[in-house]
């Protein structure tokens, strides 16, 4: 079906609209009361559109769309894709921090964590916690009142008894059989989950229905387990009540923009202080076609569609979506949301301090840091002899010791500044024994393979921390992909300091070596991204040699196999425990022959130690 087709069959309900390029791949996702004319409106040549769109037309190849039953659940649904696809030309929000949210795990006796980091995992996030100090209040709350596990050990209900946390009654103990069944575990999470979703009458009323059930079947412990339960969630929603009254539960936001480039403050206000902020930078802004108000209609959406909602929102500008917004965030909140744009008094003073705030953090961003950190790069060009500016550089090292535990460190620095996200750590698998260089070939060969096959950016710039042999194995594997092309630098260490560098080796360029100046920042630099994938590496083979060690000492001993080993561990712990126990505690495990043979193996083991 052509397009000029698929336009006559748009319905006139509101819904998602997705444009696609000619590789099928999503490049803008955008909403509409009546698709049929949203849509049209981008084919009509009569038009006048602003830059950025007359480029995204250009491209559209092809478009779906999704009815759905009103402008609040297609506002929930845009947001959802833009995170999702991230299209080319829709803003999307990205954050240069980190904040604290509580995460439930996908497990089949979930616990609640506090995280940094948001993943893809099937697991539910709520936050971010500002203060951060909040998370933990919250966490240790649900651990006292809900008491879902906090230990690591895998649960399969054969422990013979529970540990202090059950006594102190701060966990439903489901690592014992009789004291907790999945059903029972299942339902406190069930529990929880609505706590942070801010369900709290929710909550209560299940909470309620539970109790009189317990009560009519004369389970009266239970029955006031559940009666005790309302009333603390209810003295919860109570005291949020009480601390979000309009003028303690805020959020405030303003901007700065200078053509492409845009800073973006958020303060957060909470019982009347500012507890927080956050800071989000663009730096590819369409200059000709930005529309402040369209700018912070998506911004939000995108913002409070997994964050914590405010009773206000004050924002700089008035936007077409805020009324459709403001419904959707008091339907979460469960509490009637207000989103103003003030424009006199105490209200738009803050937001004035906000902007300046919001300046200030853009002068830093891309006038100070942003012009080093370019002079750095260009003086880096020119010291190598690059062919163009290395945007983005990657490098590599080997990590063993005498060819046990073999791994390599990948880490990437953009425009700079180290990209975290894209940092690797490989296990080498074709090499056996300390091959530095075999090890390097195969490193490098199946990061680009990979990164070719993905269609995934490539690198201006290869380091590889190494000399001749390290560089000429690095550059044969690119020679298979067809990457000759990429430049690569080999980082020599001088001999007995194996943490400084005393020159770089360009690749073709042995005879023509560059010193190590430690007075240059461009050097500098790069003594910076050898000390990170150094690091990198080295915490890996780190980790993989605990591993290995935690595995094998006790399969070692015999008697102890894997089931053993795993019965041992889930008693006790750690092997430092282990080693600690005497012959009575260890046969309650493992029975008295190989308990026997345990402790006379750390007998051992302390006996020499005792003699070194």
């Amino acid at each position: 079906m052509t397009l000029e087709e698929k336009l006559k069959t748009l319905p006139t309900s509101s819904g998602v609209y997705i444009h696609k390029n000619a590789d099928g791949k999503i490049i803008y996702v955008g909403k509409a009361k009546n698709l049929r004319n949203r849509v049209r409106q981008y084919f009509h040549s009569s038009r006048n559109h602003d830059p950025k769109t007359r480029e995204l037309v250009k491209r559209i190849r092809d478009f779906e769309f999704i009815v759905v039953d009103s402008e609040v659940e297609a506002l929930v649904l845009e947001s959802n894709l833009v995170k999702k696809h991230k299209p080319r030309y829709n803003i999307f929000l990205k954050d240069d921090k980190q904040y604290p949210h509580l995460k439930i795990t996908r497990e089949a006796f979930p616990k609640v964590v506090i995280t940094r980091k948001l993943q893809k995992d099937g697991a539910y996030y709520f936050g971010p916690f500002l203060p951060a100090n909040l998370a933990h209040k919250t966490l240790d709350l649900i651990n006292r009142t809900f008491q879902l596990r906090t230990c690591e050990i895998e649960i399969d209900g054969k422990l013979p008894r529970p540990c202090l946390e059950y006594h102190l009654k701060r966990c439903l103990a489901p690592c014992v059989k009789n004291l907790c069944n999945a059903d029972d575990y299942a339902q406190a999470a069930a529990d929880v989950k609505l706590l942070l979703e801010g369900k709290n009458h929710e909550l209560a009323g299940e909470l309620d229905r539970r109790m009189w059930q317990y009560a009519e079947a004369e389970k009266y412990e239970l029955a006031a387990k559940y009666r005790d339960l309302k009333a603390t969630v209810l003295a919860i929603a109570e005291k949020q009540k009480m601390a979000t009254s309009p003028d303690r539960d805020v959020d405030i936001f303003g901007f700065y923009r200078e053509k492409q480039r845009l800073a973006l403050q958020l303060f957060t206000m909470r019982e009347g202080k500012i507890v927080g902020r956050r800071e989000f930078f663009w730096e590819e802004i369409d200059d000709e076609s930005f529309d402040a108000s369209e700018f912070l209609g998506e911004i939000l959406s995108q913002y409070y569609s997994t964050d914590y909602v405010p009773l206000e929102i004050h924002v700089p500008n008035d936007f077409d979506d805020r009324q459709t917004l403001e419904k959707l965030l008091s339907e979460r909140r469960g509490r009637r949301v207000h989103i103003y744009d003030p424009k006199r008094g105490s209200k738009k003073d803050m937001i004035s301090l906000v902007e300046t705030n919001a300046k200030v953090a853009f002068e830093q961003r891309f006038r100070v840091l942003k012009a080093d950190l370019e002079r750095v790069l260009e003086e880096l060009q020119e010291i190598l002899e690059l062919p163009r500016l290395p945007a983005r550089i990657e490098s590599f090292d080997i990590s063993n010791i005498s060819g046990a535990e073999n791994v390599a460190g990948l880490v990437v620095f953009e425009n700079g500044k180290p990209h975290r996200a894209n940092y690797r750590r490989l296990k080498i698998k074709t090499v056996e024994g300390a091959n530095d260089f075999a090890s390097m070939h195969e490193a490098v060969l199946r990061t680009y393979r990979r990164r070719l096959d993905e269609q995934k950016p490539l690198p201006d710039l290869i380091f590889i921390d190494g000399g001749k042999g390290q560089i000429s194995a690095a550059a044969a594997a690119l020679a298979e992909l067809e990457l000759e092309a990429i430049p690569i630098v080999g980082l020599v260490k001088p001999p007995r300091r194996h943490n400084e560098i005393s020159h770089l080796l360009p690749y073709g360029r042995e005879h023509n070596a560059v010193p190590f100046d430690a007075n240059s920042a461009a050097m500098r630099f790069v003594q910076q991204i050898r000390d990170e994938t150094h690091k990198t590496a080295v915490e890996y083979h780190r980790k993989r040699r605990e591993i290995r060690d935690f595995t094998s000492e006790l399969t070692a001993i015999p008697g102890v196999g894997e089931t053993r080993r795993m019965r041992l561990l889930r008693k006790f712990g750690s092997i430092e425990k282990i080693a600690q126990k005497s012959v009575e505690e260890l046969k309650e495990v493992v029975g008295m022959q190989t308990a026997m043979a345990v402790f006379e193996h750390f007998e051992r083991q302390r006996k020499l130690a005792g003699q070194r």
